[in-house]
């Protein structure tokens, strides 16, 4: 398992985005699927970046740990922010619409969520911890 403890800030995105990006590629995902994890994980960062830590009024870490198994690829993502779990959250129930006329928020969770093969939440020792699962054969 590969670990990378950065600041949790915003310019700590890029960092992350290029640690999953090196990862997905040491383990061999195309291009598209390779975009779809790093897409998920960077919605879910951001996300912990700025309403968990930021708008909470808090500072602490985000951890990645990232393992490569014969069969796929999993990214786990750690904070101390304010607990929230976006399996409970909505989803958009105006997708359809134009953009001037959808709620504002959600979005980001939801294609998270849609982009990787499996998408887990815990929550324990205080920690938000979101789990992304990416087959590396997109026939799996």
């Amino acid at each position: 398992m590969e670990s990378l403890r950065l600041p949790g800030e915003v310019a700590s995105l890029k960092p992350i985005r290029d640690y999953v990006n090196a990862a997905a590629g040491k383990a061999g995902l195309d291009k598209v699927r390779a975009y779809r994890l790093a897409l998920a994980v960077d919605e879910i960062a951001t996300n912990a970046i700025v309403h968990g830590y930021h708008e909470a009024g808090l500072a602490g870490d985000i951890l990645l740990h990232i393992t490569v198994s014969d069969e796929s690829i999993e990214v786990i993502i750690e904070d101390a922010g304010r607990p929230f779990n976006p399996l409970l959250h909505q989803v958009p129930n105006n997708l359809e619409a134009q953009l001037v006329d959808r709620d504002v928020g959600g979005l980001g969770i939801f294609m998270a969520q849609q982009s990787v093969d499996e998408f887990r939440y815990e929550y324990a020792g205080g920690c938000n911890r979101n789990i992304f699962v990416m087959q590396r054969s997109a026939e799996a």
